[in-house]
């Protein structure tokens, strides 16, 4: 039996009854049940850990059943909040064992904790296998990233996903993929969406008309397709009566023909590609086949000068900023364009992570066509410069907070007015292609930045302003250099004061510049050392950074020199 019985509802339900989830337990084990699913935080909450525990291992008494437990998990007035500590783990584990009866055969982590680095979660597994709390141990609810992580400093032998009809995440993402290439078990949960959206689920027209022809309920014969997938994928289904556990062991002996799996895989084309990945053969492709060419990378990495390149070739270009819409609209406009006879499509947003690019390469293979990778890889500082003078060229100045939010969506959105928070975003979730996700090839284009022409200027950092290295350094640079006197202060006005002292005693054009937007993430572009400030200085005066000197004293004068391309002095230690 490949379905593994999930037990979490029998304790988390607000009408929980314990005698009925003694019988529905009891009921799986007569009906063959060999796993059953369960975790430490399962219950009404902080005071009722380890109910649902209790209640598996009481009703399986020396049942020769797999338990799967969890840990790694506080409750707080109904929250689910991951405790992933070394210190909780443990504690975690001896808690399961005691409640259970005996050492869980499966413990995973239940969630990663944005709190503690991953490899100390994956050494408190390994050390509590290796002390016999847990005969195995794995992990849940983790993206491919993390799981390479955990999987390095951890035996991780089995892993919990949501994966289902309304989630397929995991295989957008790679992490099935690699689970299945490593031997890993994918425990698939909710994989019915949970209890409202079966009710929608059993009324899907494809199930219902392929459960009439092979004998099974529409819910029965998804999951029947579940588990065609692949032997190694085993759907944790929730059940709180015997009826239900009845009803799963029907769908775990359905048999599903070829004609039924051809119009399941028609209706989960996502989910299809898990069971049909090891009939790919990209060798055989015939010489005319379609290209696509998708280009990614973080906003400002240089794709829309490329694509314009290939559109000039007479490639044709699907782009969301032109088209409007989402990515799995542009996917479909994709999939549109090649049944119509495209030979050469491009197209260029960011794709960051394989989920994204995933319905790509899904529509290319589908259609024969050849699908080429070009991964433009700019540092965040060379992309935050980029998108600063992208703001210049389209609005002729650098756009405030306020400005910036009215542009990110609806009507007015327009991809020139991206704040810098969407920059840090994408360069957290950046996954590098890789050849694995099915490309015919992955090439990386390096950022290169072009020289520009222009007089020299001097920035200066408001602390420095009375400096001695400044005087040095205005008396060596050309006269008619113009200075940037910049800071971040609530009030500009002792700024201005020295703009005009330094004007007055220099005999130069000096120019202030304030940041004086609140503390905390950055909501603007001018807070150094973020290169708005110098920027616009440097598009409203024709400035070559290469030829220019900033003098500071902070790291962050530092940093923004080096980012921009300035020589850099210093005062100071």
């Amino acid at each position: 039996m490949r379905i593994v019985l999930g037990a979490m509802r029998l304790s988390t339900s607000p009408e929980r009854d314990e005698a009925r989830a003694r019988t529905t337990l009891e009921a799986a084990v007569r009906a063959g049940f060999r796993t059953v699913d369960t975790a430490r935080a399962y219950g009404h909450g902080e005071e009722d850990l380890g109910h649902n525990e209790r209640l598996v291992g009481t009703a399986l008494g020396d049942a020769a059943v797999e338990v799967v437990t969890k840990c790694g998990m506080r409750r707080d007035a109904g929250a689910w909040i991951p405790d992933a500590r070394a210190k909780r783990i443990r504690e975690d584990a001896e808690a399961s064992a005691s409640a259970l009866g005996r050492a869980p055969d499966l413990l995973l982590l239940h969630a990663p904790d944005p709190k503690v680095p991953l490899t100390t979660s994956a050494r408190a597994l390994a050390k509590v296998k290796a002390e016999g709390l847990a005969r195995a141990v794995g992990v849940s609810n983790v993206s491919r990233r993390q799981l390479l992580e955990l999987a390095a400093h951890a035996p991780v032998e089995a892993a919990q996903i949501a994966l289902g009809a309304y989630d397929d995440l995991a295989v957008r993402s790679g992490v099935v993929a690699h689970c299945l290439d490593a031997g890993i078990r994918v425990l698939a949960h909710a994989p019915l969406g949970g209890p409202e959206r079966a009710k929608r689920l059993a009324r899907d027209p494809v199930l219902v008309k392929v459960g009439e022809r092979v004998g099974g309920t529409p819910i029965e014969t998804f999951l029947a397709y579940l588990l065609a997938l692949h032997p190694r994928i085993e759907p944790v289904v929730g059940a709180r009566s015997p009826d239900t556990v009845a009803s799963l062991a029907r769908a775990h002996d359905l048999v599903l023909d070829e004609e039924a799996l051809a119009k399941l895989d028609a209706r989960f084309p996502v989910l299809a590609t898990v069971r049909t990945r090891s009939q790919r053969q990209r060798s055989a492709l015939r010489e005319d086949a379609s290209e696509v060419m998708l280009l990614m990378g973080i906003p400002g990495a240089g794709k829309s000068s490329a694509a314009n390149e290939l559109v000039a070739q007479g490639w044709e270009r699907l782009n969301r900023d032109t088209l409007g819409g989402s990515l799995r609209g542009i996917a479909k406009r994709l999939d549109e364009r090649l049944a119509a006879g495209t030979k050469r499509v491009v197209l260029d947003n960011t794709y960051v992570t394989r989920a994204v690019r995933s319905d790509v390469v899904r529509i290319a293979e589908a259609h024969r066509a050849r699908v080429r990778c070009v991964h433009f890889d700019t540092s965040l500082a060379d992309a935050q410069v980029n998108a600063v003078r992208r703001m210049l060229e389209r609005f002729g100045r650098v756009l405030s907070p306020e400005e910036i939010a009215a542009h990110s969506r609806g009507a007015a959105y327009d991809p020139a007015a991206i704040g810098p928070h969407v920059l840090f975003r994408m360069t957290r979730e950046l996954e590098p292609p890789e050849a694995d996700e099915g490309f015919t090839s992955v090439d990386a284009v390096p950022f290169v930045r072009r020289p520009r022409s222009g007089q020299a200027a001097v920035a200066v950092a408001y602390a420095t302003v009375r400096s001695e290295v400044l005087v040095d350094v205005l008396r060596s640079a050309p006269r008619d250099a113009p200075v940037l006197l910049y800071a971040w202060l609530r009030d500009a006005t002792d700024v201005e004061r020295a703009a005009s002292e330094l004007a007055a005693s220099s005999g130069r054009d000096v120019t202030p510049a304030v940041c004086t937007h609140p503390a905390g993430p950055p909501i603007c572009w001018c807070r150094p050392p973020l290169p708005g400030l110098w920027l616009a200085f440097e598009h409203a005066r024709g400035i070559d950074p290469a030829a220019s000197v900033l003098v500071g004293t902070s790291p962050a004068d530092k940093t923004m020199a080096s980012q921009l391309g300035l020589a850099f002095r210093g005062i100071g230690p």
